[in-house]
């Protein structure tokens, strides 16, 4: 595309840094949960996540505008976004199953609403709107029949079998109640919130702004680039995770600190000018503090002077027993914190997500624009 076709969202583009009104903070971590995360996922973590979200989908919609604004449309149309993802034919695929489900949802809701309901509107167009615009915009820019060989195909989605076997497998030591929240979290969509979702768009401020349908396929990318973040998340997180017996365990380690320590230093609670060696990484243990010689003492029955007047052994096991709690506690929440995604996670896959060449260069997107790579298309 040329660069000296006007921005109709460079408004958009600009504001957003400043956009804090409307937030899906909480909603994103009940999706992370469905999708793989700790029960609880960290709360910088999803900011991070929202901040990317957010980013990717202003950039695509900037780029939505222009292929609007070049073919003479008022309206970013989901013509637009399909031309985006053309070539990516995996995500498209999976979109084009996306439209035909919500078209067969339309369906189902119409039968049940009207028992009369006759058997040609089922076969109408208007029934089944979406498949048979993206069938007809495919088939207007589709010159080899690879776009509409998709229509055809029912080739199993391995990300998406890969993610089903991953719920089950998260769902095996859930009792009734954990069930049932992460039921509910598997629920939560974008499009669920569409008023709130245009909002966080903040679509009101577009000069071409988007239908109906094309804010469906919004919601349903905005979904799928959180469970990509989620993914490439895990993965890194599993890569970072020390192996017994595994000889390049200690140099995946070494090179992830290193990259953790260069990129957030303020997550860690330590200052810049703190150097850590790369030979002792941070997620070790700290070793077991040595007890205090007049612990012991009174441990072996050799108490001061002054530790038995007014009570003073009810006070010592009551501090005692005080500071195993806040011990229990802060390792129970370090426990939980080490289950969770850290944003060092995300940024890392952020990282590979963007090279050509690496271990996640199978999954990078096809589609570049200005150095940035989309992950929704």
């Amino acid at each position: 595309m040329s660069s000296t076709v006007a921005s109709p969202m460079s408004a958009v583009a600009s504001s957003s840094s400043g956009r804090k009104s409307t937030s899906f903070t909480p909603e994103l971590q009940s999706m992370m949960f469905s999708l793989g995360d700790a029960r609880r996922p960290l709360h910088e973590t999803a900011i991070l996540v929202e901040d990317i979200v957010h980013t990717q989908l202003i950039n695509l919609l900037q780029q939505a505008a222009e292929v609007s604004q070049m073919r003479g449309a008022r309206v970013i149309s989901a013509e637009d976004l399909l031309f985006l993802m053309r070539k990516d034919k995996k995500k498209l695929r999976r979109l084009l199953k996306y439209m035909f489900f919500r078209d067969y949802k339309s369906k189902i809701v119409k039968g049940i609403e009207e028992d009369d309901l006759l058997e040609d509107k089922f076969n109408s167009n208007n029934t089944n709107k979406r498949q048979k615009l993206a069938q007809d915009f495919l088939n207007s820019i589709d010159q080899t029949g690879e776009l509409l060989a998709m229509f055809e195909d029912d080739e199993i989605d391995d990300v998406k079998q890969e993610r089903m076997e991953r719920a089950e497998r998260q769902t095996r030591t859930m009792d009734s109640v954990q069930y049932a929240e992460f039921c509910e979290s598997r629920q939560l969509s974008f499009s669920k919130k569409a008023s709130k979702f245009r909002d966080w768009l903040d679509c009101s401020s577009m000069e071409i702004k988007p239908n109906a349908v094309a804010m469906e396929i919004l919601a349903y990318l905005a979904y799928e680039t959180v469970a990509q973040l989620v993914d490439l998340a895990l993965l890194v997180k599993q890569d970072m995770t020390p192996k017994t017996g595994d000889p390049f365990s200690h140099a995946i380690s070494a090179t992830f600190i290193q990259y953790h320590n260069s990129t957030e230093p303020h997550l860690l609670g330590q200052s810049t000018s703190v150097k850590t060696s790369l030979d002792s990484p941070e997620n070790t243990p700290p070793p077991t503090p040595t007890p205090p010689a007049s612990a012991g003492q009174q441990h072996l029955g050799k108490t001061p002077s002054g530790a038995l007047g007014n009570g003073g052994i009810g006070q010592d096991s009551t501090k005692s027993k005080q500071r195993k709690r806040k011990k229990s506690t802060a390792a129970c929440g370090m426990e939980a914190q080490s289950d969770a995604i850290q944003p060092s996670h995300i940024r890392e896959a952020i990282r590979r997500y963007g090279h050509k060449i690496g271990p996640l260069s199978p999954f990078t997107s096809a589609y570049r624009r200005n150095g940035m790579t989309f992950l929704a298309c």
